[in-house]
């Protein structure tokens, strides 16, 4: 009976053996995997801006050529985030007509996890690279909107230049 107990058992040197190959396979499996994530964040905040921009132009077309964000829908008058996301998201009347809402909420940066705005106004320069204080920069008098995410993806491409 001793020996057929034996023969059943595992020896700490099998143990071991396996343990460093899931170790090996783990090594080799997970930087894929986090690569794979940081690609998918990236592919999500160009998809992410493609829509923004897209409602933005859609806005001014419908609202006399005035894009969103302007107090009043007054080209010229401030520009300001609160104002920037109602135009967005609820409806707003131009020569009579309602139109919008263009966006139910906000998107959220994949890269930085922020939905807050950074509105430049006009006539300043737009910033030459993110710095991570906001989720979005954007330029009423431009139309100019992108990430404000510092860094770069996979093919060196910097976020603020997608």
């Amino acid at each position: 009976m001793n020996t057929t107990m034996r023969n059943k058992a595992f020896t700490l040197v099998e143990i071991l053996i396996v343990v460093i190959i899931l170790g090996i396979l783990a090594a080799i499996i997970v930087p894929k995997f986090s690569t794979a994530s940081a690609t998918a964040r990236a592919s999500m905040m160009a998809d992410d801006l493609r829509l923004m921009r897209t409602q933005i132009a859609v806005f001014k077309s419908q609202h006399t050529d005035v894009p969103p964000g302007y107090v009043g829908l007054v080209i010229g008058a401030t520009a300001d985030e609160p104002t920037f996301i109602q135009h967005m998201t609820t409806v707003t009347t131009c020569v009579g007509r309602n139109f919008g809402p263009y966006l139910r909420e906000m998107p959220v940066n994949p890269i930085n996890n922020k939905s807050t705005i950074e509105i430049i106004a006009d006539g300043t320069t737009f910033p030459v690279a993110g710095d991570n204080s906001h989720g979005w920069i954007y330029q009423p008098s431009t139309m100019t909107f992108k990430a404000d995410s510092p860094g770069a993806d996979d093919s060196n491409k910097a976020f603020i230049d997608y």
